[in-house]
């Protein structure tokens, strides 16, 4: 019993390895997310809730929950080949959205590490409106 245990956990985190070394996308910090917004022609994008949204969001973010992220990827075409930012809450929501995207074809994807936690933990602007 314990044995299969060790495997199980042992496959997990080969799995867990394996998925990270062959994402299409980077995990940046806030740091270097500002340096993502900075290059020319960049997309931010939050895919954060609505009700989410109304506490604040990354100024000059584009805001498409996750749930309609697939029906509205002709929205975002013209970013393809430009640098794209994804963020959420905490980072894993819009880690999922960054693979949706990359599948999609867009080249140059990044997830904010923490999300919008981490960007205001690190004292970075909220925007109301």
């Amino acid at each position: 019993m314990l044995m299969m245990g060790l495997v199980a956990i042992v496959g997990l985190i080969l799995w867990t390895e394996f998925s990270r070394l062959t994402r299409k996308y980077k995990q940046v910090g806030a740091a270097q997310a500002v340096q993502v917004m900075n290059q020319e022609g960049s997309l931010v994008l939050d895919v954060r809730e609505d009700s989410e949204v109304r506490n604040g969001k990354i100024k000059g973010a584009r805001h498409i929950p996750l749930a309609q992220l697939k029906t509205r990827l002709v929205e975002l075409e013209s970013f393809k080949a430009k640098p794209v930012l994804v963020y959420c809450r905490s980072g894993s929501r819009s880690a999922h959205a960054c693979s949706v995207i990359s599948k999609a074809g867009f080249q140059d994807v990044s997830n904010l590490a923490g999300g919008i936690v981490a960007w205001e933990s690190a004292n970075l602007p909220i925007s109301q409106r």
